[in-house]
């Protein structure tokens, strides 16, 4: 079985990439992106996320017409690493029309963290 979890741990993103172990969600954030529909622009480097995502309580408060983020930190029970993911998407009406999906495994976003809400 374990040789089976080796296999799959790269088609998910919630598994643990060192242990193979599914990671729990320590917290998840909404997020606003200043970039209007038709404009999105893919960037993977962690200080454009750390400059310019604008923290939202609900949906409803991101302005129309703007891009969103979901934020989800991820911890293995097991071997206590850790995993930012960041699940970019437009929200038309109520649908989430995604863009991509940014994962960062190597504490890019641990400052970021430290300094908004998130005291882990």
């Amino acid at each position: 079985m374990n040789i089976l979890r080796k296999m799959r741990a790269p088609f998910h993103d919630d598994w643990c990439k060192n242990c193979t172990e599914p990671m729990e969600i320590i917290t998840k954030q909404l997020y606003m992106l200043p970039m209007l529909v038709g404009h999105y622009t893919s960037h993977t480097d962690a200080n454009y996320y750390i400059e310019n995502l604008i923290k939202v309580e609900k949906k409803k408060n991101i302005e129309t017409g703007y891009y969103a983020c979901g934020l989800y930190l991820y911890r293995c029970p097991r071997c206590a690493n850790k995993v930012v993911k960041l699940s970019i998407f437009l929200p038309v009406r109520d649908e989430e029309k995604y863009e991509e999906t940014i994962i960062f495994e190597n504490g890019e976003l641990d400052s970021f963290l430290q300094k908004s809400i998130y005291n882990y």
